[in-house]
Order: C-alpha cells, then structure tokens, then sequence
C-alpha cells in the first residue's frame, strides 16, 4: 500500500425484491464514491434475504452470467471504484444448494476476484435457528487479491470467528468481511471479534454488515465499522442503511508494524 485512500463500508437492510435491494446498493455505492471513496465494500446477502433458505437458490447465478453481476460491473465502472460486492448466490455442483461468494469488481467493471465463504454459520437458542450448510456449499480456498490501492484479505460473517483462516493469507493491508450478523450473536461477540482481527493481522478492517429487522423477521446487528490496525474504531453506524467512510493510510500501516512487529515475531 502506498497512498492514502477512502474506503466505505456500506450498510443495509436488504429485503425479499432483488430489484429494489440491487438499487439501493447502488445508490449507497454512488454516495460513496460521492463522499471519495475508492473502495467499498457491501454486506453479505445485500442481494436478497429471503423467506427461506430455497429463495437464494432460485435466484442464484452462473460465475460470470446474470442480472445481480451486470450491476455490480455497472456500480463499480459508473463510480470508478473498487467494489467488494457482499456475497451473492452462486450455482454450485451440490444440488439445492448455492455458493455464498464475495466477488471483486475493478473500476473497469472487471470481475478480478471471487471468494466462496468457507465457514457455515450454525446457531440454536434464543428461540433461533441458523444452518447455512442447509442450502450453502462451503468454500475451500482462502483468497487474497491485490486491488491496486492495498493487499486485500476476504473474510464472510461467521469466518470471523476463525483467525486461522486469515494467518494462512497474513501479511495484508486490508481485512474486509461483508456479515449480516444476529443480533443476538453481534451483541456479544461483533465488535470484539472485529478488533482482535485488526489488532492480530496489524490491518485495517472494513466490516459492512446488514443492520435491522428484514421483511422476513430476521433481526441483524449492523454497526457496520471500519477499524484501524491499532484496533481502533474510525468510524461506524449502529442500524439502519447508510455508507461508513474512513482513511487507509500506509504510513500508520508502518508505523504500527515497524514499532510492534509482532507479524515478524511469529514462530508458528
């Protein structure tokens, strides 16, 4: 990394019309990138939070093919940014089932990079049940992509909770995980886990999480927030849509790095 930059984490509240949920994105995209954001990065299922687990299937798409990923070219090349476009429904080779990706749009429109989500989010209790492998096939390879501006790590939601995945792509300039979080699970653990992150891997974290109670029912925890490598909180917003703004800068990159070198310290 070797300028500054801004980079945006975007906030939703996505509900069960793709359309709609497509146009939104794209108007917070644009306020981003209005604000002089170069990088922006949407919430896991900014695309659809269905009804049930079938709905993502009948809408998922071919890599390369399809409605939701012409506008997410479209976003990216009419705002000239780089966009890490949450997670959408992928077809995959398990039938009734879907990937849950993150793809990497270059200011081109080009589709530079894809990460299938590797860890499945399980969870029972509160009156909730969660079972993503129900109707998601899980991802095997951990992904790092180069975006011009920094060295990107690709997390998703429940991949959080597991640092060992980002060791394996260590050292990177920027984490960035698209969640729709519980509430009930963000309360708890949302804030503390991101930090830990940032202070581990000496990165900046962007988190954009889904952040309200959907059309279905479902209640996420937003505080979509973007984190320095000090473990810092620059900036976040607690629920409700809206676009979270802060500058990635190299030389507190280095600074924190060069005074604690903790990456250069590690034996295992």
């Amino acid at each position: 990394m070797k300028q500054k930059f801004i980079a945006a984490a975007v906030q939703m509240v996505s509900g069960t019309d793709v359309a709609a949920n497509l146009a939104t994105a794209a108007r917070l995209v644009a306020e981003a990138a209005a604000a002089g954001a170069r990088f922006v990065v949407l919430p896991e299922y900014f695309c659809l939070m269905g009804r049930q687990d079938g709905d993502k299937v009948a809408i998922s798409e071919e890599l390369g093919h399809g409605p939701m990923q012409a506008a997410l070219a479209a976003m990216a090349h009419d705002n000239q940014v780089w966009l890490a476009a949450g997670t959408i429904p992928l077809r995959c080779p398990e039938p009734g089932k879907v990937f849950n990706s993150t793809l990497v749009f270059d200011p081109a429109g080009q589709q530079v990079a894809r990460y299938d989500k590797i860890h499945l989010f399980g969870y029972t209790g509160n009156g909730e049940r969660y079972c993503e492998s129900d109707s998601i096939q899980a991802g095997s390879t951990p992904v790092k992509v180069d975006i011009g501006l920094a060295e990107v790590a690709c997390g998703i939601c429940y991949d959080l909770r597991f640092p060992e995945l980002f060791r394996q792509l260590a050292p990177f300039d920027v984490m960035i995980l698209p969640a729709a979080f519980t509430a009930t699970t963000g309360e708890a653990h949302w804030e503390v886990l991101l930090r830990a992150r940032a202070i581990e891997n000496q990165c900046y974290v962007i988190a954009s999480g889904q952040g309200g109670t959907h059309e279905n029912g479902r209640k996420t925890h937003g505080q979509s927030m973007i984190i320095d490598p000090w473990g810092r909180i620059l900036a976040q917003q607690a629920l409700g849509e809206g676009v979270v703004l802060a500058e990635i800068d190299p030389a507190l990159l280095h600074s924190v790095r060069s005074g604690l070198p903790a990456l250069a310290h590690r034996v295992l």
